[in-house]
This record gives C-alpha cells, structure tokens and sequence, in this order.
C-alpha cells in the first residue's frame, strides 16, 4: 500500500466515522504518514481546538482508527495552534487533565 493510500483510507475513516468534528466547526488534517511504521499523525483544530469534548474525541481517534484501518499501528491526536486555534494553550491543557474525559466513550 502506498502512502497516499494509508493517508486516504485514514481521511476517509475520518470523514466517515467522525462528522462531528466537521459538523461543529472543526476541522482536521493528516499531518504526517509514515507508511512503513505504520504511524499517523492528524491534526484537528478549528472550533475542535476550544472544545471540552476533544480530548475525549482525540483518545477515541487513537484507539479505534488503527482497528478501523489496516496497516495503522500508531496514531498521534494533536491540537492545531496558531490562528485557526479557538482558546488559549493554557486552557486546553486544564481541559486535557480533567477527570471526567478518562472513561468517556464517544458514538464513533
């Protein structure tokens, strides 16, 4: 499989298994695919990057997108900064310690 096909089956997975990330005014890109290793790294940012739920959303995307999409072994979750970013780094980091996301399971 090449590269570009690991990068769309994993935006496909994406678009397919998590629309509330577009619906909500998020928004997210495939960072880095390193087909050989199996590793993918997608960024989500836009309204995701404020939100109280990401952190939920972003361990759900790590722990079923390599069970969803073969030849993924690893997947990195991370928050797009700069311009696009909705909230302060020092709130999205009180949001990503919060007791409440650790048993969370989103309907994705």
């Amino acid at each position: 499989m090449s590269t570009q096909g690991l990068e769309r089956q994993t935006r496909n997975y994406l678009s397919n298994n998590v629309p509330q990330i577009q619906q909500h005014g998020g928004n997210f890109e495939i960072r880095e695919v390193d087909e050989e290793a199996g590793q993918v790294t997608v960024a989500i940012g836009g309204a995701c990057s404020g939100c109280g739920i990401a952190p939920m959303t972003m361990k759900a995307i790590e722990h079923r997108l390599p069970e969803s999409v073969d030849g993924v072994s690893e997947v990195k979750v991370v928050r797009a900064g700069g311009p696009r970013a909705a909230v302060m780094p020092s709130k999205i980091d009180e949001m990503d310690e919060m007791e409440e996301y650790e048993d969370y399971d989103p309907p994705f």
